[in-house]
């Protein structure tokens, strides 16, 4: 079973959340960094150009900032911690993330065309982002304020108010409609769609955006990738459990085809038997009528290196390549000197000497010698002439040069 299969029988994970705050809220300002600076190092130099421009302790502030790789500035953001009730903070426990409304329009892939101006919508007001390069980074941000239950001419005179703050502006894109955040976003990215505009974020994009204590982030961060290994863990020892029972059902199917094989082994086990006995019994009747014992061959062989002090009481064979040989003699040393000379004997196989024994000065034992099957070469006998075959009465038979024509007779 996959970990998709898995996953259908899991609870469905909660509705992504990610909250968006009124630009109202928020000092805005762009800052220059060194040049070279990595994405820690913008981090450090953003922190304290809020702690140097804000009126409050950087403690009691909510703060970020937005820099793209290769832009010689950065822009920062940040506000004050008691323009927000304990019920609104209460709510971002359990968002991904906690950002200005105009920040979703800063997209890294498509950035706006140099001395551009990107007008955002919101509920209580009109934010204007000015880009004077193509690094993708505004370097300056104003918000006109709207009135409550503002009409259109309300926003059509903000609008206005916003352009002649950028007069050196040469295109103007309209977002058209507030900035929402797609619940359905693909695990670990952000869409963030505003009217006619649509930003991609992933999680190290959203980071430095975030308004919220960096401390808390940092310690969410780690909870997160706990949770992280401890969800695949948990997925993992799921595909364990359910490889292991497929694996006990192979197993108790392996049981049940192997007592199934068994059974028709023993049932065919006899018939088996008897067929090998037959087979048995046939090779050796084919043995016995088309190969002939040699004893008489096998013990010439053996006495051609016999010691003299060694006799045979009784020789047997033993197929048609073995013979066992009882003897005896009055010279224990000669019992190896022979088995040894049998061993290099050609057409010897091998001399083995069984149960040795002693007595009264002479020794008793068994001598098994195996022959190999080319030790003796039969020659087979030439068939006898066939008798000749006498010749027919009708058959003529040719006169000898010495027979004499008998002389013919008158009467």
């Amino acid at each position: 079973m996959s970990l998709s299969s898995l996953k259908r029988f899991l609870p469905a994970p909660p509705l992504r959340h990610v909250v968006l705050l009124p630009d109202t809220l928020f000092f805005v300002r762009s800052v220059p960094v060194t040049e070279g600076a990595t994405a820690a190092d913008v981090a450090a130099q953003a922190e304290l150009a809020v702690e140097a421009l804000a009126p409050f302790p950087i403690a009691q502030l909510y703060y970020g900032h937005h820099w793209l790789p290769g832009s010689p500035h950065a822009l920062i953001y940040s506000a004050y911690r008691k323009r927000f009730t304990a019920e609104e903070v209460e709510t971002w426990a359990d968002a991904e993330a906690v950002l200005p409304s105009f920040v979703t329009v800063l997209r890294k892939d498509d950035p706006p065309a140099p001395e551009t101006v990107v007008i955002v919508p919101g509920p209580e007001a009109l934010t204007g982002l000015y880009f004077s390069d193509a690094s993708g980074v505004p370097t300056r941000v104003q918000v006109a304020q709207l009135p409550a239950e503002a009409t259109d001419e309300d926003r059509a005179a903000a609008r206005d108010v916003l352009l002649r703050a950028f007069s050196e502006t040469l295109q103007v894109i309209d977002a058209g409609s507030e900035p929402q955040f797609d619940p359905a976003s693909p695990q670990g990215e952000f869409v963030i769609r505003a009217g006619v505009i649509e930003s991609h974020f992933n999680a190290a994009d959203v980071a430095p955006l975030d308004v919220r204590d960096k401390g808390d982030l940092a310690a969410r961060r780690r909870a997160h990738a706990r949770d992280v290994v401890l969800w695949r863990t948990f997925l993992g020892c799921l595909a364990a459990v359910g490889l292991a029972a497929l694996l006990e059902v192979a197993l108790i199917g392996t049981g049940i085809w192997q007592k199934q094989r068994l059974a028709l082994v023993a049932e065919q086990g006899p018939i088996v038997e008897g067929i090998m006995t037959s087979q048995a019994l046939a090779t050796r009747i084919d043995e016995l009528s088309t190969k002939r014992l040699l004893p008489f061959e096998m013990l010439a062989l053996i006495n051609t290196v016999r010691p003299p002090t060694i006799q045979f009481m009784r020789t047997v064979t033993s197929g048609l390549h073995t013979m066992e040989v009882d003897a005896q003699t009055h010279s224990t040393g000669d019992i190896d000197v022979f088995r040894s000379a049998l061993n290099g004997l050609d057409g010897c196989e091998k001399a083995e000497v069984l149960d040795p024994r002693s007595r009264d000065g002479v020794s008793t034992f068994r001598l098994v010698v195996t022959f190999s099957p080319d030790a003796f070469t039969v020659v087979e006998e030439p068939p006898p002439p066939s008798p000749r075959t006498p010749a027919s009465p009708e058959s003529p038979v040719a006169p000898s040069e010495s027979t004499q024509p008998e002389p013919e007779t008158k009467s």
